[in-house]
């Protein structure tokens, strides 16, 4: 690949978005996708280097270099098996992964670097147009029986490894379709959620079974699930968020982002919804958080046609640029902006929420003051203070409250099951991601912590891999 020498030649070029006009007005995918001539010239500025480190920043083990060449030469067969031997969702990665992997490009050190998110999208969109990605045959079934809890990508990457390690799978969902966090989480615009059914359609035919609309542990006891299969996977991810308790919190018009996000996918997906509706059109909308959940709230409220957007972070707004702190080729604090946030609203930073004040039991304001963080001696963490006479109000009709996830549930199965949990809240496991429960594994963010995506597709490889082997000795799934 280095005789093409594409990085001298080729500027880096992102597909892009569609225009706003169009795109705040539906649901449909914003991101634009390219031709497969320019996704050659793309590949074409991989270096191929002697030490390529998008290898350590991927938390999958991609071999990027490698499929971008094939990529180049225009083999996509042989580019999307590699890809597939160490990732099961690329399609899902391709599209919503911040690409750790980008920011540890070697041709990032002096120019900017490959797209290598959008060239692995480009690989898996080509399999899927060209009938290369079809249902694998199991040549030999092994008769044990493997329960995955949860249906997010790592449990749907635990039991992909898991059927083609030749046992019987079953992915228990409670919600109406399988997907996790990937539906219900992650709005169409991001993620279309026939992205989601083609991939589980694949599985489906090679066996694996998927049970939807079922609490394990209230509609399926855990009895007769310890006595039906042998071994269980807890893949439920981190979902309890993190609240903001202060004065005004009962007031209604505050949700969670999830309770929003989750709404709004069902609604789009058709489900029917029952209680309260959460409708933005014509309200003044306040996102507190400046994480990817809160940007998501953002682009949500566009679509449902907003009179004001505003999306507020207590931390400081990080530089466009790397800092002396985050030296190649670690992953930077530098300034992000998603598709939402090129749709309007405004974004504030240095900004500590006080209180929500309300009228008729509604929230209408909150109550906020500019804070700064000073350093703390001995290398402790900065002391955020408050910035005297910068008191200011936000009138606010809802607010949405998008500070993240403090940890699993822990009632329901894991309660009756009798797991232990770490320091954080998070399920304890071993180094073979066994539970304190016999014959019971954790995967994803229900053992790790809220994480990205890549990082729970890892996890349950690396999970079916130990369970693999304590059923049968040995394994050989892949080593991730």
């Amino acid at each position: 690949m280095d005789k093409y020498k594409g990085f001298l030649k080729i500027a880096r070029i992102d597909a892009g978005y569609r225009p706003i006009d169009k795109r705040i007005k539906d649901y449909e995918q914003v991101a634009a996708l390219r031709s497969d001539s320019q996704s050659r010239d793309q590949a074409s500025r991989c270096m191929d280097c002697a030490t390529p480190f998008c290898h350590a920043g991927c938390p999958i083990g991609n071999y990027i270099p490698e499929w971008n060449d094939y990529m180049l030469r225009g083999m996509w067969k042989e580019a999307l098996k590699l890809i597939h031997a160490t990732n099961t969702l690329p399609e899902i990665t391709g599209r919503i992964c911040p690409a750790l992997c980008e920011y540890s490009c070697v041709l990032a050190l002096n120019d900017d670097a490959v797209t290598i998110r959008e060239n692995e999208l480009a690989v898996v969109e080509f399999g899927f147009k060209n009938n290369l990605i079809k249902p694998e045959s199991i040549l030999q079934r092994t008769n044990k029986r493997i329960a995955v809890i949860g249906s997010g990508p790592a449990g749907l990457s635990c039991a992909c490894q898991l059927n083609r390690a030749g046992h019987d799978i079953t992915v228990f969902e409670r919600d109406k379709k399988p997907g996790g966090i990937l539906r219900y989480g992650i709005p169409d615009f991001k993620l279309e959620k026939s992205v989601i059914d083609r991939r589980i359609s694949v599985w489906k035919k090679e066996g694996i079974r998927f049970e939807t609309g079922i609490e394990v542990g209230t509609d399926y006891s855990k009895e007769r699930l310890l006595k039906e299969f042998d071994a269980i996977c807890l893949a439920g991810g981190s979902s309890v968020p993190r609240d903001l308790k202060i004065k005004g919190r009962e007031l209604k018009g505050i949700y969670f982002a999830m309770d929003y996000l989750t709404q709004t996918n069902k609604q789009v997906a058709g489900e029917k919804i029952e209680g309260n509706i959460i409708d933005a059109k014509d309200k003044r909308v306040v996102v507190i958080g400046g994480g990817d959940t809160g940007s998501d709230c953002v682009g949500t409220a566009h679509r449902q046609s907003a009179a004001r957007v505003i999306q507020i972070e207590v931390m400081p707004k990080p530089p466009k640029c790397r800092g002396e702190n985050y030296p190649w080729p670690a992953y930077p604090l530098t300034l992000k902006s998603s598709s939402s946030h090129e749709e309007g609203g405004e974004r504030y930073w240095s900004v500590l929420t006080k209180k929500f004040i309300g009228r008729d039991n509604s929230v209408k304001k909150i109550s906020c003051v500019r804070v700064c963080f000073k350093a703390a001696k001995d290398g402790a963490r900065p002391v955020m203070e408050e910035i005297p006479g910068t008191e200011f109000d936000i009138d606010a009709d809802i607010v949405i409250l998008a500070l993240g996830f403090l940890h699993p549930e822990q009632t329901g199965l894991p309660a009756a099951l009798g797991i232990e949990y770490d320091t954080r809240g998070n399920v304890k496991t071993g180094l073979n991601y066994m539970t304190s429960q016999k014959n019971v594994f954790a995967a994803g963010d229900m053992r790790r912590g809220q994480s990205l995506v890549a990082w729970a597709i890892a996890d349950g490889l690396r999970c079916a891999r130990n369970i693999d082997k304590y059923l049968m000795g040995e394994s050989s799934l892949p080593v991730i």
